[in-house]
């Protein structure tokens, strides 16, 4: 502005010889005014470029400040989105090794609980195992001490079989399956000795049997005695019954006798946890006791196929046929065991 002030200064003075010159040719006409060059108008133009000058200045001057301002604020702004990315990393990583922590306290006690329990469960099912398996030896022991003719493998073969399928350790895929045979003159044997070994094995649970009597079925239309053996098998079973005794199997009606694909079979039966107990009595007097267990079924096989497919069989639609019985007897034979006639059996009833 003092540069400026002073050249607009410097611009008013006059040399002394113009203002002679001036006051001597005052007698002159002056020119016209728009024709002369006015100072004032210079100075106005110069006052005038000096303002937008000014103005020009301090616009940039004030762009420069808000755009220091506004660099000033993003580096605040981004210090800040820095800081709080930290604080959140920070806590990511204070949340994950509180999560790690976590994980190693509680994996080790959860390994320790889970492979506790199984101990636990094991104690209680073996407890309960060992119970069922000493009531069933001592049930078995006195019937032994009374039926003394009988041949050891029956024992034997009775006690592993039937035992296998009380433990409860074991994968019931199918149920226990047992056939008892005899001669005519082992008939009362036959008969008290599946009674009591059913009797046993139910015992053992805290259950009771079933008894049904082909016999009782011999003249029954074969639909009717299928519909009764399957009404009271189920019915028995579902009312927690483990254990079903069929005594002269070979009587009951011959397509009656399919009902049993339902209980015996070997994947899909009905009821996997109980037994079945069959009992067949032969036409001949007596079996010979030299007979091996392989001859003794089928000695049992030939007879059923005789009395169920027989040429004086009646055959209707329903009638059993040989495909049919070959089905069933695979489903029946598991354990084909001889019974002994026995010494001293009350006349009534069975002890």
């Amino acid at each position: 502005c003092l540069l400026t002030g002073n050249s607009s200064l410097h611009l008013l003075q006059e040399d002394p010889i113009e203002e002679k010159a001036k006051a001597h040719d005052g007698n002159k006409p002056e020119k016209p005014v728009g024709h002369q060059p006015s100072i004032y108008t210079s100075l106005n133009e110069r006052k005038a470029d000096f303002l937008e000058k000014n103005q020009e200045h301090h616009s940039t001057t004030l762009q420069s400040r808000s755009k220091h301002q506004e660099q000033l604020n993003k580096g605040k702004h981004s210090q800040l989105l820095n800081q709080n990315d930290g604080a959140s990393q920070s806590g990511s990583y204070t949340s994950y090794w509180t999560l790690l922590l976590v994980l190693l306290i509680s994996v080790p006690l959860l390994y320790i609980l889970w492979s506790g329990m199984p101990s636990l469960l094991d104690a209680t099912l073996s407890s309960r195992d060992t119970q069922i398996l000493q009531a069933f030896r001592a049930r078995m022991k006195t019937l032994k001490n009374t039926y003394q003719s009988q041949d050891p493998n029956l024992w034997r073969r009775t006690h592993v079989f039937l035992e296998k399928h009380l433990n409860a350790s074991h994968l019931h895929l199918e149920p226990a399956i047992l056939l008892l045979t005899a001669g005519q003159e082992a008939e009362k044997a036959l008969r008290c000795l599946s009674n009591e070994i059913a009797d046993a094995f139910a015992f053992s649970q805290n259950a009771t049997s079933i008894k049904i009597d082909g016999a009782d079925k011999a003249i029954l239309d074969s639909d009717v005695v299928k519909l009764e053996v399957d009404n009271e098998l189920s019915s028995g079973f579902r009312e927690g019954k483990k254990v079903a005794v069929v005594h002269r199997f070979e009587l009951l009606p011959a397509g009656s006798t399919l009902i049993f694909y339902k209980y015996c079979d070997h994947e899909n039966a009905a009821f996997k946890d109980v037994a079945l107990l069959l009992t067949v009595l032969l036409d001949e007097q007596s079996l010979r006791k030299s007979l091996t267990l392989k001859e003794v079924e089928e000695k049992v096989r030939d007879f059923l196929w005789e009395k169920f497919i027989g040429s004086d069989v009646p055959a209707s639609y329903n009638s059993m046929d040989t495909d049919k019985l070959s089905g069933l007897w695979s489903r029946i034979s598991h354990l084909v065991l001889p019974v002994w006639p026995e010494k001293g059996l009350p006349v009534e009833g069975c002890t």
